[in-house]
């Protein structure tokens, strides 16, 4: 018996550490690539500069870029972009980025959507639950409207906005603590106040293309998107995307009540506002660089929980794979929806899709499902 112990115990940790990751979430993360992958080249071959999928391909994985340390001087840090081909020049400089911007976007909505439904216990709740969105819009328009000099500060402001929002919404649910029910209450109080700001403000524009710009950031839009969207949102993401792995166990414990969690001798306070915190974090760096996108983080979490289950760890994981999938598809759709349907080349903002998209599919949901809301 002696002897079969020290096998066992490196299979023990395997088990510990891999286990979780099971044949559903592979085919998930799998499945999401597939679609990310797809929706990429589609995205980089069409423009004003139109090439076929396999010439999008070849200037996508050309060598010449990709094992470039200037190409990537250039691309991660600003530097001077190095000689490249015309097609790895476009497909590099102008079409990628924005398909990594979308990937980063609907990484960050999913997984703080994920976290805001542990939070409060709630399958309702998404990013903007707690006033995000209505902080960050309401910032958005001031800038725009009233601090027309500051509007090379808009991600920051927007970023800011919605951080301002979620501290006044756990003002307002304090009392001797917070509550999921006063939480998700006061995210819908603050949300309104800001919202009727916001609306308020539309009548002070003077300037036509300050209320389209403005309906473009409230509505959520990849348009115009480059290089220094993906060096102000990469950074944010990573700790975000770490920060919320690290809390996977501690979003498994809040689900089961915070009478248990107490008794397991969690601080559910402390931990409660570290991972809202966390939560407002990614949908922050969503926000700076994309404006406002309705429904990826209210849906995804949906969708990955009915394939995986509800482990946190699980969870988390798909949603970084499952979101950018989502936004990705989206962002084909936004860009080429027009094109398609009445044939022009006019781009629609990518929260309306997702909007589209999310609404039918959350209504399929809702009647599917018996009991929906608390978790």
């Amino acid at each position: 018996m002696a002897s079969e112990t020290p096998s066992a115990r490196p299979s023990t940790r395997r088990e510990r550490w891999l286990g979780w990751f099971d044949g559903s979430l592979a085919t998930l993360c799998l499945g999401s690539l597939a679609v990310i992958v797809g929706g990429g080249l589609v995205q980089v071959s069409h423009g004003a500069y139109s090439m076929t999928i396999a010439e999008a391909w070849r200037a996508v994985f050309n060598p010449n870029v990709i094992f470039s340390l200037r190409a990537w001087d250039a691309f991660l840090w600003g530097m001077e972009m190095p000689d490249m081909s015309t097609a790895s020049l476009i497909v590099w400089n102008i079409r990628l980025p924005r398909v990594f911007v979308a990937m980063l976007v609907g990484m960050n909505l999913a997984v703080s959507g994920a976290i805001f439904q542990a939070v409060t216990r709630n399958e309702l709740a998404s990013p903007f639950i707690l006033g995000v969105s209505s902080g960050a819009g309401l910032m958005i328009l001031l800038t725009l409207v009233v601090f027309t000099g500051m509007a090379a500060f808009l991600p920051l402001a927007a970023a800011l906005g919605g951080a301002v929002a979620f501290l006044i919404v756990y003002a307002i649910a304090w009392k001797n603590g917070t509550s999921p029910v006063r939480l998700v209450l006061a995210g819908v109080i603050v949300g309104t106040i800001f919202n009727s700001f916001q609306t308020a403000l539309f009548f002070f524009a003077d300037d036509l293309g300050v209320v389209q710009s403005a309906i473009a950031w409230t509505t959520g839009s990849l348009t115009g998107t480059d290089w220094e969207q993906v060096r102000m949102a990469l950074p944010w993401t990573v700790i975000a995307m770490g920060l919320a792995l690290v809390g996977s166990r501690q979003l498994n414990v809040l689900l089961l009540g915070e009478r248990t969690a107490n008794a397991l001798g969690m601080s559910v306070e402390k931990v409660r506002f570290a991972l809202s915190g966390v939560a407002v974090l990614a949908a922050a760096a969503s926000i700076a660089v994309a404006g406002i996108v309705g429904f990826v983080g209210l849906i995804v979490p949906h969708m990955v929980r009915n394939i995986v289950g509800s482990d946190y760890k699980k969870l988390i994981v798909g949603c970084m794979f499952a979101g950018p999938a989502l936004m990705v598809g989206a962002d084909v759709g936004a860009r080429l929806g027009m094109s398609v349907l009445a044939g022009s080349d006019t781009q629609i903002p990518v929260g309306i899709v997702t909007g589209l998209v999310g609404g039918p599919y959350f209504l399929y949901l809702m009647r599917r499902q018996d009991e929906m809301g608390e978790i």
